[in-house]
């Protein structure tokens, strides 16, 4: 089984759901026979994760991510960055510095190293252009990103059969180019989203990322999975960096069945939007853990 709960769904700025970062959970059988999951994904750790996590562990089923009255991050074995923005990745000098100093091996007195997953253009510029500052050894002696984490880095590309990396050797995740930011054309900025297929079912579910709206690339995975969580924004935008919610209108009413909705704003529940409960799968809403393969 494969579970999926955000920490948060709100936009970068968004303050009453944090922000949308992802804990992906892999099973051997039901949560209700389980304490913990079996093999763990966290999808982005942006600068209000910590907080969100924080308050996640104390949600029935998500015990095994306190570590008295701490978060135990040892629990988080893997991190998908799925681009360089502040909300994907300003927790992650936390992390790591906890991981280091705090969580050492008894036996070998060395820090704990989660899995880093990305791009290596991805993983390199984390380094360079984020947290070198904070984490680097005065005097650049020799601490690197390797120094906190294993990293791994991948190909993402177009083909959807071809797996990045695995889950439990059953659940296959692939990682697709987004369209976010353009430095000249469409998708030449490192940014990605995530499909999840079940080797056994061949079943799917999407994880858009953040992305501007692209329509037939858009049919054309929803005709491959069964359920979508796809990032919006509520209001519309000349010249949006993210897919507009008039545009996801757009889709055929089947496809926009499958879709539930993150990366909003905090207006999400005004009035003027409780259309998308009926015409789409609804807002995905924080700390509640969805089971969809």
């Amino acid at each position: 089984m494969l579970t999926f709960t955000f920490l948060g769904t709100g936009s970068a700025f968004a303050k009453r759901s944090f922000q949308s970062n992802l804990l992906v959970e892999a099973w051997h059988g039901s949560t209700h026979k389980r304490s913990a999951p079996d093999d763990v994904l966290l999808v982005d750790y942006g600068n209000l994760a910590p907080l969100a996590l924080h308050r996640l562990k104390d949600h029935p089923g998500f015990a095994y991510l306190d570590r008295n009255g701490a978060i135990n991050y040892p629990a988080l074995r893997r991190i998908f960055i799925t681009h360089l923005h502040a909300d994907h990745i300003g927790g992650l000098e936390e992390l790591a510095t906890l991981n280091m100093h705090v969580f050492k091996s008894p036996d070998t007195g060395q820090g704990f190293r989660p899995e880093l997953i990305s791009s290596s253009q991805i993983l390199h510029d984390l380094w360079e252009h984020s947290l070198c500052a904070g984490l680097g050894a005065p005097g650049g002696l020799g601490i690197g990103l390797e120094d906190y984490f294993t990293t791994v880095p991948i190909d993402p590309g177009t083909d959807f059969p071809t797996a990045n990396f695995t889950l439990l050797d059953r659940y296959d995740a692939r990682a697709l180019p987004t369209d976010h930011i353009r430095v000249a054309e469409a998708y030449d900025w490192p940014s990605f989203g995530l499909i999840f297929t079940d080797r056994q079912t061949n079943q799917s579910v999407y994880f858009s990322g953040d992305t501007r709206f692209d329509r037939q690339r858009t049919l054309d995975i929803m005709e491959r999975c069964t359920f979508a969580f796809h990032e919006v924004q509520l209001v519309d935008d000349p010249d949006p960096v993210h897919t507009l919610l008039s545009e996801l209108r757009t889709l055929p009413e089947q496809v926009r069945g499958k879709i539930c909705l993150y990366h909003y704003g905090d207006n999400w529940d005004d009035p003027a939007f409780d259309f998308v409960r009926t015409e789409f799968a609804g807002f995905a809403q924080p700390h509640q853990r969805y089971t969809l393969l």
